[in-house]
């Protein structure tokens, strides 16, 4: 990926998890934790020079985090608590803040307000789809424009928006032949940045295999999403 983002010149942020708490199933894979999950993300850190990014779920991993990476982001489902968004805020780290399948757009201006009073001035809104019935997720793309009206970036995920919310009973589906038609759309909507789920061989993933998109196909759609970029009136740069 660092290859691939130096050949198009893009800023590539990388990101992973090092729980994943909200998993479908208690049985399925979470993650190293955050003691090993935190070293493993310094080892990347260190061996591609890349900046990194990852979710904290709770105060009081606020400060080990944002000793070892670039940005914090709160996860979706947790985008309404206040005490998490007030202290990955208060970090002094950039914060991208992924609005909740539950929620309007129009909802993220509260919570983009309780980040801003609380001394946060790098915070992004993050778009990843609204729950449409059961197992179901659809992306309303005036949300882009709306959140953006608030004066902050806004980041489009273009993987867990195709997501098929527990579809499996105790896993989540997904469709990822959407992940392109999508990314189009909210490139041309204008939006400041793209997160991505990406993996060697998606059906092995141990969590969100369905819904990400293949290593050996980035590329060639990043080619695709640039030249949209170009001729894209983008309300905020990064």
């Amino acid at each position: 990926m660092r290859e691939i983002s130096d050949r198009l010149n893009i800023l590539l942020i990388f990101k992973s998890s090092f729980d994943k708490a909200n998993r479908t199933a208690g049985e399925s894979y979470r993650g190293p934790g955050l003691d090993e999950g935190l070293e493993i993300l310094s080892d990347v850190r260190n061996s591609s020079g890349l900046p990194l990014l990852t979710d904290v779920h709770s105060v009081d991993q606020v400060s080990a985090v944002a000793s070892v990476v670039d940005i914090l982001q709160t996860p979706a489902f947790l985008c309404r608590q206040t005490d998490l968004i007030e202290a990955v805020a208060a970090s002094g780290k950039p914060v991208n803040i992924k609005k909740g399948q539950f929620m309007s757009p129009y909802e993220m201006k509260s919570v983009l307000s309780k980040a801003r009073m609380v001394g946060g001035s790098e915070i992004m809104l993050c778009e990843r789809g609204t729950s449409f019935g059961y197992n179901n997720l659809v992306v309303d793309m005036r949300s882009l424009a709306i959140m953006a009206s608030f004066d902050c970036p806004v980041v489009f995920d273009a993987t867990h928006s195709v997501q098929l919310p527990g579809q499996g009973g105790d896993k989540s589906g997904g469709e990822r032949e959407f992940v392109p038609i999508l990314a189009r759309a909210a490139i041309a909507a204008g939006v400041s940045g793209l997160f991505m789920e990406v993996h060697p061989d998606p059906d092995k993933a141990l969590s969100d295999g369905a819904n990400s998109w293949p290593l050996n196909q980035l590329e060639s759609l990043l080619i695709e999403l640039i030249a949209l970029d170009g001729i894209a009136v983008r309300s905020h740069e990064f």
